[in-house]
């Protein structure tokens, strides 16, 4: 979503970090191509002008252009200001009310209203435990109310049951009186799509929130939608009082400027942004976060969170014992792609890793994607059961037939297997006696300075994802940053500040990994 801005003002504010010492004409100079890239990016004219009006006054103070290093002082400007444009802190759903809470959809014509409530109430079902009632008041499309149904019943929501040719006001005071009656936390009601020219519509839903007395109000908007999304927004708050944002299809290749200026337009908090198609594709809108991937800063919090969410503990033990064991065979290395393409893939990953945004074309142009981890697990998947568990075994016949099963060639089945053999040195190294093994070494060091303390059996000191507090998350973050990690060229704490962040990529290397990214072949050495 926000790759070509995090181009163009990584590349503005790398020009000012290089510096020595900056004058007003340097900083007026960058601000123009700050408030430039902005405007490219479809975010509203009068939030990038008091945006850069605000940067510039703090900027050009005495203190700034007097200080050891003025660039990455207004880098931090920028920063905080980005950060106070989208909302300061990030704020939830608000169900602090008697049950049940009414919780109201509204938004444009294909918006993703029916998909978001439902994956709403996903989220509200697993993460919260709540018990949830969803309620169709689209009359209008065809078959709006049965679709809601299927979602529903697809994630085991309940659903409100269908009435032909009830009114919508009807379907929401039955809605209300239903959540009652079963018991339930949260009603959430699924209104038409409508156009804010709709007059008829614009009043009907205005009725609706008399009928149903909603606790929130959120709006569901397309973030492709550009500059018409800030008029949307501020024409519904006029009408019917919103109490939140939900920007979907933050996953596409839009500029980004609907989640820039809405918040900063209506006074109203983005809540949650869709990030995909699926029901778990629904995340906490983090002000902080999205300013730091913007800035190219990386997302360590979200990353290590999405980590816990995708992460099985069961095998994550398995794979600690087996690796304080120095074993590692083609079976871990299987699961080990799984793991990362849940969490993202590879371009997910590398993009919430501080200083690795600019990485992931590289990658891409030395055919590093997401399908390679795909073909690899197809190579796997095609070996037989023994095969997988000693690799030695895998002669020149075997291959043959592998490729032919896996749709690759003996090029590619080469390739994985000398991924193999480096990951497993590795874990042999890392896992080996002395000292505690490397692993320890490493991960001890790494929970001290992030001030973590304990961890994961065996494995010295890993921090325990599962049970870290958001709040400590966000403690880690900035500790993080504070060590170099949020900088390019910061080295990665408990690796001896390695630069660049991770062996193989510029900086130092570890033993075993062939100058390449950390089991992964294919990314070509330095000459």
């Amino acid at each position: 979503m926000f790759e070509n801005l995090q181009d163009r003002l990584g590349s503005i504010l790398n020009g000012l970090t290089g510096r020595g010492a900056l004058s007003e004409a340097d900083v007026s100079a960058a601000l123009r191509e700050v408030r430039r890239a902005l405007l490219e990016a479809d975010v509203a004219l009068d939030v990038v002008r008091s945006f850069t009006d605000r940067v510039r006054e703090k900027a050009v103070g005495a203190e700034i252009l007097k200080s050891i290093k003025p660039g990455q002082m207004v880098v931090k400007i920028v920063h905080d200001e980005l950060i106070e444009m989208l909302g300061g802190e990030g704020v939830g759903i608000d169900l602090h009310a008697a049950a049940p809470v009414v919780v109201m959809m509204v938004g444009l014509q294909g918006s993703g209203k029916t998909t978001t409530s439902a994956k709403i109430a996903n989220r509200l079902s697993t993460r919260d435990k709540k018990k949830v009632l969803m309620a169709s008041l689209d009359t209008r499309r065809p078959a709006a109310q049965e679709q809601l149904r299927q979602l529903g019943a697809q994630a085991n929501i309940d659903t409100l049951p269908i009435i032909v040719g009830q009114s919508p006001t009807d379907i929401a005071a039955r809605a209300v009186q239903a959540a009652r009656l079963g018991g339930h936390d949260v009603v959430i009601l699924d209104t038409a799509g409508r156009t804010h020219i709709d007059e008829p519509l614009m009043v009907e839903m205005a009725d609706i929130k008399k009928r149903s007395n909603p606790h929130e109000i959120l709006l569901v908007a397309d973030s492709l939608t550009g500059q018409d999304a800030v008029n949307l927004a501020r024409n519904f708050d006029e009408r019917v009082g919103i109490t939140g944002l939900v920007l979907t299809r933050m996953d596409g290749d839009g500029r980004g400027g609907a989640a820039l200026s809405m918040r900063a337009v209506t006074g109203k908090p983005i809540k949650l942004i869709g990030v995909g198609e699926k029901m778990s594709e629904l995340e906490e809108f983090h002000p902080r976060r999205i300013a730091d991937r913007i800035l190219g800063m990386g997302d360590i919090v979200s990353l290590v969170e999405r980590a816990a969410e995708n992460i099985d503990a069961e095998k994550a033990a398995a794979m600690a014992a087996k690796m304080a064991k120095g074993k590692f065979d083609l079976d871990d290395l299987a699961d080990q792609l799984r793991q990362m393409q849940k969490m993202g893939g590879m371009g997910g990953i590398m993009g919430m890793m501080p200083g690795m945004a600019g990485m992931k074309d590289k990658m891409a142009a030395a055919g590093l994607d997401d399908r390679l981890f795909g073909r690899q697990i197809a190579i796997i998947q095609s070996m037989t059961k023994a095969e997988r568990a000693n690799p030695d075994l895998l002669k020149h016949s075997r291959k043959k037939r592998i490729a032919a099963g896996s749709g690759t060639d003996a090029a590619a089945i080469n390739k994985l297997l000398k991924m193999h053999r480096q990951m497993a040195d590795m874990m042999k190294m890392m896992g080996g006696k002395g000292k505690g093994g490397m692993m320890k070494q490493m991960m001890g060091g790494l929970a001290g300075k992030m001030g973590l303390g304990g961890g994961m059996g065996g494995m010295g000191g890993m921090p325990d994802l599962s049970n870290i507090d958001p709040r400590q998350l966000e403690a880690l973050q900035k500790q993080a940053e504070a060590a170099g990690l949020g900088k390019p060229g910061g080295g990665m704490p408990g690796l001896g500040g390695l630069p660049g962040g991770l062996p193989g990529l510029g900086g130092a290397k570890l033993p075993g990994l062939g100058g390449g990214f950390p089991g992964l072949p294919g990314l070509p050495k330095k000459k």
